[in-house]
């Protein structure tokens, strides 16, 4: 983690804390042993239900004074984005624990291991990001609020938590897609999710299950990770896709669906 964002190479350096300090690539797991690199893993007795942190809320922030000001580590420059929205890149992301759990980020905060937040070299500090892994199709949004990885293979460095609730661990790191979010345009999509045409291809007493349903989705069909949810009353967690312009256009993913998955689904409207 970056502790105060200074301006130059060896200022830099001299400041590097924590994700950004150690190379990703070195904050796999040893898989012989299934230990962490340097203890970099969970805390002796760790939060029971990780996998029940919501994800972050996207909101209107004020920019970091400091923190999105071009800077230089490792002799390549940065220059973080102004706005939220419009970066879509996939890539590898790995994710850092307990060795910088306490420490600043580059936003002055700091660092909770059990927080949805990740470490990203441009995106706006504070900002929010929709992090995918590409081989589950599971999805988390997270909160940007620190600098890193400095690595020429990694694109984001995602907290503990993130990364758990991705399925990423054991293994240290994984192909994902980082889509910024425009607070503005995801408040407005959340309020019109209650409203509309949609398909519902499944409901699960497992989140688990209905995570893999949606894997399917996204690398059998390719269906945008903004039109597909889980949602959950607490028993039931089910599957939806849309909501869709017109009738004919759930008609259509309908027959898709059925064609290439072998899936019912089933039209569901919200007035």
């Amino acid at each position: 983690m970056i502790k105060t964002l200074i301006l130059g190479v060896f200022a830099v350096v001299l400041t590097l804390g924590g994700c950004s300090s150690t190379p990703p690539a070195q904050q796999a797991p040893i898989a012989k042993d299934g230990g962490y690199y340097l203890d970099d893993g969970p805390e002796a007795n760790p939060p029971a239900n990780l996998d029940n942190i919501p994800d972050a809320v996207p909101r209107e922030e004020p920019l970091h004074r400091y923190a999105n000001r071009t800077y230089v580590v490792m002799g390549n420059t940065y220059t973080p984005q102004t706005k939220a929205g419009g970066y879509s890149k996939e890539g590898v992301a790995s994710w850092y624990g307990r060795r910088f759990h306490g420490k600043k980020t580059a936003s002055g905060e700091r660092y909770d291991m059990y927080a949805m937040t990740a470490a990203h070299p441009t995106l706006p500090i504070p900002s929010y990001a929709r992090v995918t892994a590409l081989g589950s199709g599971h999805s988390v949004v997270v909160r940007i609020n620190d600098r890193g990885p400095f690595h020429s293979k990694r694109i984001v460095d995602l907290s503990y938590a993130a990364a758990h609730k991705l399925g990423y661990i054991k293994q240290g790191s994984t192909r994902v897609r980082v889509e910024s979010i425009d607070p503005d345009t995801y408040a407005a999509r959340d309020a019109a999710a209650g409203q509309g045409v949609y398909l519902q291809l499944g409901a699960f007493s497992r989140p688990a299950n209905a995570g893999q349903l949606l894997g399917r989705l996204a690398r059998e069909l390719d269906i945008d990770a903004n039109l597909t949810r889980v949602v959950s009353d607490g028993a039931l967690h089910r599957v939806q896709v849309g909501p869709y312009r017109s009738d004919e256009a759930a008609h259509a993913d309908r027959e898709r669906m059925r064609e290439r998955l072998e899936l019912n689904a089933v039209l569901v409207r919200r007035d």
